[in-house]
């Protein structure tokens, strides 16, 4: 299995399509970062208005772990498409290529086939998601400097840098499995298919509707939320949470987890009987 997972890998690394998420977020976070800096007055200002006269502030309370945190907030969209890119490839390039004929000739399972490309998959996405940790938290530490960290979307938290890093690294650890749930997704839709672009468009599609019921008040679509997987994504949000809701963590996780389980189940049933002709 092992020996599958890095032939995988290699499959990955050799595609160019792979390098699209971290060229796009080698351009993005400095963009952003540079944004930060000569904004950073502006968005300050507008924190302190928020406190009201509750605290005094002293100092710049923008810094890093703020900067990290807003911009996770705000590429909800963007990171799930660059994962689609390669997971969108995982099953269906192989199958247009003719790749499954030759692997299939080595007596290795069908089984075993799907896992491994789900598991470098997996690989693949954690690598993006420590990437963009990478640029907003270590580059942008490096900029903006750290700090406290103080959030105002939930009620005023106040977190000292010790905390903010444990915070920050759990908070990166969730959104890597929310994005594995998208991965299997896309997975699912790349063993039916034999191009990539279907399984990308068919991921986005879901997860954008998704969104847009979730974004209209009308209670008939207020009774489908609790079914669609994308209400489950912020559970990244809860480690900013004071005293963190492990149990709404676990409870989360684990309807996610459910829905990857569903989405590879269906993968396998459509890849046992695709006819590949060896």
């Amino acid at each position: 299995m092992l020996g599958l997972i890095h032939n995988e890998l290699l499959v990955i690394i050799g595609r160019w399509r792979s390098y699209i998420g971290f060229f796009g977020i080698s351009i993005l976070m400095p963009l952003i970062l540079w944004g930060f800096v000569h904004g950073s007055n502006e968005l300050h200002q507008d924190y302190v208005r928020e406190l009201g006269g509750t605290f005094m502030v002293i100092g710049n309370i923008f810094n890093s772990f703020l900067a990290t945190y807003i911009i996770m907030n705000s590429l909800w969209i963007h990171i799930p498409f660059l994962i689609t890119l390669a997971a969108g490839d995982s099953v269906a390039a192989d199958g247009s290529n003719g790749i499954f004929r030759i692997t299939l000739t080595r007596s290795v399972s069908r089984l075993k086939i799907l896992v491994s490309k789900l598991l470098a998959t997996y690989i693949y996405t954690a690598t993006l998601l420590i990437f963009c940790a990478f640029w907003s938290l270590g580059v942008g530490s490096l900029v903006l400097g750290t700090g406290d960290l103080i959030t105002i979307d939930n009620g005023i938290l106040i977190l000292d840098e010790s905390q903010a890093w444990v915070r920050m690294a759990l908070s990166f650890t969730l959104a890597i499995l929310v994005m594995c749930t998208v991965a299997t997704l896309c997975f699912m839709f790349s063993a039916m298919v034999n191009n990539a672009v279907g399984p990308i468009i068919g991921t986005m599609f879901l997860i954008i509707i998704s969104y847009m019921i979730m974004g209209i008040p009308l209670e008939i679509f207020e009774k489908i939320e609790p079914y669609l997987f994308v209400k489950y994504f912020n559970v990244w949000w809860d480690a900013f949470k004071d005293p963190i809701p492990w149990g709404e963590i676990g409870k989360k996780l684990g309807i996610l987890g459910l829905y990857s389980a569903g989405f590879f189940c269906i993968a396998v049933y459509v890849f046992l009987k695709k006819d590949i002709k060896t």
